[in-house]
């Protein structure tokens, strides 16, 4: 009998908090017959990965924490998902293992595209939307990628629910009436919670990445890709 496979989605940053909106906006995918979903905190993070900093300084933590959990957990370990929208240490990750490796950002968008025609993006800090800029223009979809507009909160801030609907609500009302984005993608794996809810208010397609990515995983997964 086959075990069945397990997909591992990692926090880079140490706010479990964040951990958890994904966690259990992961449940959907979770079946009793499908790949095992195990999420996970990188404990040496920083509280939020807002700067260039932040990236690289959890790239080597994040190559040791796969490097060990595919060594514990052998033939069993299906991927993993990189659960920042920056993508840290994504393509380092890559290199340090031969199962499938999903980044938020890449799979969000990727995903958005299949979506819609122009696609914006939701931001947590005016600061993040240079950084983002550069993995849009790496991935060769600035043309696709039409806006992006921040809510001014840090990831620590994305715990007050209340204030993180109305800046999620207005920021997608602007991509929407203003730039007549098709789809939005949630830029922050913090956000996860809201997707479902600010989908109904807008009366469009939201993508929340973390969903998206560790979707992708389990089918290359199952598919053995």
């Amino acid at each position: 009998m086959l075990m069945r496979p397990i997909i591992f989605v990692i926090n880079p940053n140490s706010t479990q908090s964040v951990t958890d909106a994904f966690d259990k906006a992961l449940d959907p995918l979770r079946t009793t017959d499908g790949p095992e979903i195990q999420c996970l905190t990188l404990a040496e993070g920083p509280s939020g990965v807002e700067r260039q900093i932040d990236v690289e300084n959890v790239t080597l933590p994040l190559v040791r924490l796969v490097q060990k959990l595919e060594s514990e957990h052998g033939e069993r370990t299906g991927g993993f998902v990189i659960a920042c929208f920056s993508d840290p240490g994504l393509y380092a990750v890559r290199e340090a293992t031969s199962r499938p490796v999903m980044g938020i950002s890449e799979s969000g968008i990727l995903t958005a595209m299949t979506m819609g025609q122009r696609i914006g993006v939701i931001a947590i800090l005016r600061g993040s939307i240079r950084r983002h800029g550069r993995m849009f223009g790496a991935m060769g979809v600035t043309d696709r990628v039409v806006a992006e507009e921040p809510l001014g909160m840090t990831v620590l801030e994305l715990g007050d629910p209340q204030r993180t609907r109305e800046g999620l609500k207005r920021a997608g009302q602007k991509l929407r009436d203003e730039y007549l984005v098709d789809v939005l993608v949630l830029g922050c794996a913090g956000m996860a919670d809201h997707r479902d809810w600010l989908q109904q208010e807008l009366d469009m397609p939201v993508v929340e990445p973390t969903q998206a990515a560790t979707a992708m995983a389990m089918g290359r997964a199952l598919l053995r890709w």
